[in-house]
């Protein structure tokens, strides 16, 4: 089973925040390739991919856009991949504007989506993790065990109260 990963951001700006998903799908040991196709001036490419995107290999599309934020939902209207949208956090609207842009999505073209910023980066890795352990039991045993580490981190951490 393929369990390569599409991970698209609008721009290169958008890279410092991605980056924090591909770093949470390496630790998975997860297939994935960024991809910068802005929804708005590169339309051909981005509707090209995503019509492809199934059958080139992926099983799922994260997808990370600010301001506008019109990347996921267009994705996801061209794709039968779920898609996962990470509002990226902007200067003018602190991410408010991408948030609501991906969520906002009208029925029958759903876009699962994460918070602003960093947290929703990471989260967007792990709900694709998510998504593929569904059928893969090694992969869920690799959630459990991260999920044991993170509870330990968070113990560990309250000994810095004393």
């Amino acid at each position: 089973m393929m369990n390569k990963i599409a991970v698209v951001m609008g721009s290169i700006s958008d890279w410092p925040t991605m980056q924090l998903t591909t770093q949470l799908l390496e630790q998975f040991e997860l297939d994935y390739e960024p991809k910068i196709i802005s929804a708005h001036r590169m339309p051909e490419e981005l509707k090209l991919f995503s019509e492809s995107a199934k059958k080139n290999g992926y099983s799922v599309i994260i997808a990370g856009a600010g301001g506008a934020a019109h990347l996921p939902g267009m994705l996801a209207a061209n794709s039968i991949l779920p898609v996962i949208g990470v509002p990226i956090e902007s200067r003018a609207l602190k991410g408010m504007d991408s948030l609501l842009s991906i969520v906002q999505m009208p029925s029958g073209v759903p876009v699962a989506t994460t918070a602003i910023g960093s947290a929703g980066a990471k989260n967007a890795a792990l709900l694709a993790v998510e998504i593929l352990a569904i059928n893969d039991d090694s992969l869920s045993q690799k959630l459990v065990d991260f999920r044991k580490w993170q509870t330990e981190e968070a113990i560990k951490s309250a000994d810095q109260l004393k």
